[in-house]
């Protein structure tokens, strides 16, 4: 494992700004239990500091991974978050969607949210901003980018596409195979 270059962590941390903001520094300047970012076979871990530094005494081709997975860098250099990383967003979000019973299903498997399908929304979400989804019970189900303003959601058709789904926790079985290889 090693730390994020420059460049890298610009990336990742703008990735994370969009669904949650300033409060990325609470994820990294912890004080209590510190915690720090790590790539290894591009993938980008969340790890405690501590157990970091215990990680270096294992060869890399030996350590399959440590922490949290967050996402992994594309081959052209953009990160893609992993549903692996919802329970950090859920906690920092700025912007959240409620999705009624009747959507859960439908995002679930893989759908974007439509506007018959939400139960309520933040106030003042913008244009492609980083939202989570959430059922009406709070529990987090994925994560996504705004289709559309709060108020220009307000005006749409039922049919209407509101979030463009980027993650959701049903691929956790879906790309079981595929998830952390």
């Amino acid at each position: 494992m090693r730390q994020l270059t420059e460049e890298e962590t610009k990336v990742v941390f703008e990735k994370l700004a969009n669904y949650i903001g300033r409060n990325i520094a609470l994820l990294v300047n912890n004080e209590t239990n510190p915690h720090v970012f790590r790539v290894q076979k591009d993938r980008v871990y969340y790890i405690e500091e501590k157990i970091a530094k215990f990680a270096t005494s294992v060869a890399r081709k030996n350590l399959m991974s440590v922490g949290v997975c967050f996402g992994k860098f594309t081959k052209t250099g953009k990160f893609k978050l992993h549903i692996t990383s919802l329970k950090y967003l859920s906690e920092f979000a700025k912007f959240k969607i409620w999705i009624k019973a009747n959507g859960e299903m439908p995002f679930l498997y893989g759908n974007h949210v439509l506007k018959a399908h939400i139960g309520k929304m933040s106030e003042d979400i913008p244009e492609h901003a980083g939202v989570i989804v959430y059922s009406m019970n709070d529990t987090p189900l994925g994560f996504g980018i705004s289709a559309k303003s709060t108020i220009e959601a307000r005006n749409l058709q039922p049919t209407n596409i509101v979030l463009f789904r980027q993650g959701d926790i049903g691929e956790y079985l879906r790309d079981e195979d595929t998830l952390f290889t």
